[in-house]
């Protein structure tokens, strides 16, 4: 399953339509677990999200309503027993806020958190999932966006496979290899298979537009992405490092976007169908205007 489990859509602070931020993508075996905010751990019990999902924890930047429900979260991997170890990726400037995050109460803990700061542009982590990348953004304190890219692959053919005779484990040592004798006759990998585009998601938060969001969202099935204001606001998002719902969508479609996921919204609005409507009229694909709680599902494959 590959899905993103909203679970907080709101900036600053919580208001009765919304809580902070926080963010469960859901992709095979991994849940990474973007900027949790106040009442993360709660939400996650609404949305029926067992601390055990979790196996990457994303932190974009260390303003409270992207961080304040690290300590419920880590205290609660504890609480479960949690078996797996869990990574947590954050500004390494902002360290001295994630020990005091993560040591904000007494507990017992249990499980296994294994810190990798983040301190550069760059590659962070290569596994099953593919590859997760972080990128600076813009924004008044050190902020990172994340990508998650799953290389490109080959989809193979039951009927291709059939008519070659390759069955059972010979598929297997077929996809390993290359290349396999099969009753006296070379069978290769091209013959029975075809490309498959790997998969891309992109999570970008407080930030003005700058080439690291293009870099980011770059064919990204999903983005999920702050629009903080509507562009009456243009110039207060400049001004505090923020994206407007107009830009996000021109993000998405300059980048080829699949769908769009806008988040992060300012208490001043009362009105989500707003943003979708300044967001259609830049880009033409899927808008979601992410609420509490909402389930977006990663696009099905690319056809080519």
């Amino acid at each position: 399953m590959r899905e993103l489990v909203v679970l907080g859509t709101g900036s600053q602070v919580p208001s009765r339509e919304r809580t902070q931020n926080g963010y469960l993508l859901r992709w095979d075996d991994e849940g990474f677990l973007f900027d949790p905010g106040e009442g993360t751990q709660r939400q996650m019990i609404y949305a029926g999200v067992p601390a055990g999902a979790i196996t990457r924890l994303c932190v974009t930047h260390f303003h409270g309503d992207h961080c304040l429900g690290v300590p419920g979260v880590v205290q609660r991997l504890s609480l479960d027993d949690v078996p797996h170890p869990v990574r947590a990726h954050y500004p390494a400037s902002g360290q001295q806020y994630f020990e005091r995050l993560r040591y904000a109460a007494s507990f017992f803990e249990r499980a296994t958190l294994l810190e990798e700061p983040v301190e550069e542009d760059g590659l962070l982590s290569v596994g099953p999932f593919g590859q997760l990348w972080a990128r600076r953004l813009e924004h008044p304190i050190e902020s990172f966006g994340y990508q998650l890219i799953e290389p490109d692959g080959r989809r193979m053919l039951p009927d291709k496979l059939a008519a070659y005779g390759v069955i059972g484990p010979a598929i297997d040592r077929l996809q390993q290899t290359g290349s396999l004798e099969i009753d006296g006759r070379r069978v290769l990998l091209e013959d029975v298979s075809e490309p498959r585009r790997g998969q891309r998601f992109a999570f970008v938060m407080d930030t003005r537009l700058c080439a690291n969001v293009l870099r980011l969202a770059d064919g990204a099935d999903l983005l999920v992405i702050e629009s903080t204001y509507l562009s009456a606001e243009a110039e207060l998002a400049r001004r505090f490092g923020h994206l407007t719902a107009r830009q996000a969508a021109r993000v998405a479609a300059e980048c080829g976007v699949r769908t769009l996921v806008l988040t992060h919204f300012s208490q001043r609005y009362l009105e989500p169908e707003r943003f979708y409507e300044e967001a259609a009229a830049e880009f033409a694909g899927e808008i979601v205007v992410a609420s509490d709680l909402s389930r977006v599902t990663v696009p099905p494959r690319r056809a080519d």
